[in-house]
């Protein structure tokens, strides 16, 4: 596919579906080289819909977009529109896919657990439910929120070579020759061509024979929808920071040092009752009697904490956001190794990078450490924050498939008809 060249224009539907909202945009790529302009709208991805069905989550997602297209186009006679509008979509779960406009479901992740999907390609599913409420959509391209990143940032900073998620889940891409791909061998592709890995790093360590686990770990692991899938991303990502924190004060309470003893912990007994952002208030509390802390146990799971253990819970905090941090950037440094990168940018997004405290600077800590870089000069891999990967991204990816139809390169997609 290569990387766009920031001459890339014309309008864009982008549809992203993540593990707490789903969004969507409309992107305008002017003639400027490397601008856009953007509009969107969240939509809650409501709870029961996670575990339900397979017809109702498209059905969700066609209703979301025709809200969008008749309140952004309400002038427009949707059924009459000449042309179709051209749309990327983010679906950031573990995919199989042999075309860019289709992709068969591997698995779910991040708490989802559909059924009839897995095993099926999610295009047709998707587009049966625009045809339903004849939309004037066509999809252009499915992609992974992770491969949008890449695109978005080096669209804006062509220094970028890595794009990463630390966000609900944890992920990479990066650009490979089509002569290292085996599985794209039958294509006949130039060699030194370049083609986007979504490399699925979450998945790491299935197997549990390298990374270090702790029993806290075996039990979200076993307790989880998907027990032994994601072993990496069990470990690092936003949507189980607050669980390994819960399980180990329940741990302490009932077998260790007797914490919160005398007190009713039922609240705290709720599996993921607590979620990552109770740990970044901890390690942002500024006092240093941790005033703010005890606050928020007595308001959140009504537990009256004394000077020791919330210090105790501070600490506990502090490690598990450090142990995420220097992990996530193990996949960056696996990235750099293998591919001989020696500087560059990598455009980094997700709630834990933007949002977590200390998120950063630990993760930058650890790759100093890893790849051995002399002290005191300028590290030559930075994380920086991305661009709107899942939305710009998506859209940008859908105009390099359009830009390759108009040339006649259809290797590797499938569905041509109405995109140009």
């Amino acid at each position: 596919m290569g990387y766009p060249d920031g001459y890339e224009t014309g309008t864009f539907l982008a549809l992203d579906m993540g593990g707490t909202n789903l969004r969507v945009c409309e992107i305008i790529l002017p003639e400027e080289k490397g601008e856009f302009e953007i509009i969107q709208s969240k939509y809650r991805m409501p709870e029961e819909l996670k575990t339900g069905d397979s017809e109702e989550l498209w059905e969700y997602i066609a209703d979301c977009l025709q809200q969008f297209i008749e309140y952004h186009h309400e002038t427009e006679d949707l059924e009459q529109m000449d042309k179709k509008l051209p749309l990327g979509f983010t679906f950031s779960f573990p995919a199989t896919q042999d075309y860019i406009d289709h992709g068969i479901l591997q698995r779910w992740t991040k708490g989802f657990d559909i059924s009839g999907v897995e095993g099926k390609d999610v295009a047709p599913l998707f587009e049966a439910a625009l045809a339903k409420r004849k939309l004037p959509i066509k999809l252009g391209a499915l992609i992974n929120d992770t491969t949008g990143t890449l695109i978005a940032s080096h669209y804006t900073d062509d220094t970028t070579q890595i794009g990463c998620i630390f966000g609900t889940g944890c992920n990479a891409a990066y650009m490979e020759n089509c002569g290292s791909v085996p599985k794209i061998a039958h294509y006949n592709l130039p060699p030194d061509m370049p083609i986007a890995i979504n490399c699925e790093y979450g998945a790491f360590d299935n197997e549990h024979v390298v990374l270090p686990r702790t029993p806290y770990d075996v039990v979200i692991d076993e307790d989880s929808p998907r027990p032994g899938q994601q072993s990496f991303e069990k470990m690092i990502a936003g949507l189980y920071l607050g669980e390994l924190f819960r399980l180990v004060l329940v741990d302490l309470h009932d077998n260790k040092c007797k914490i919160f003893e005398g007190q009713d912990i039922g609240k705290l007994r709720k599996a993921y009752s607590l979620d990552a952002s109770f740990l970044s208030f901890i390690e942002e509390d500024p006092f240093e009697n941790l005033s703010e802390t005890g606050e928020l146990f007595s308001k959140e799971i009504g537990i009256k904490a004394n000077k020791p253990e919330l210090e105790l819970c501070r600490r506990l905090a502090e490690l598990i956001g450090t142990r995420a941090a220097r992990l996530s950037a193990c996949g960056v440094a696996a990235i750099c190794k293998k591919k001989d990168i020696q500087s560059c940018h990598v455009g980094a997004d997700g709630s834990v990078f933007n949002k977590y405290p200390h998120f950063k600077a630990r993760g930058a800590q650890a790759l100093r450490e890893i790849l051995d870089w002399p002290k005191g000069k300028r590290d030559p891999v930075e994380i920086r924050a991305a661009e709107d990967g899942s939305g710009v991204g998506a859209a940008l990816i859908a105009a390099l498939t359009i830009k390759r139809v108009k040339a006649g390169n259809l290797v590797g997609i499938r569905n041509t008809e109405g995109m140009i």
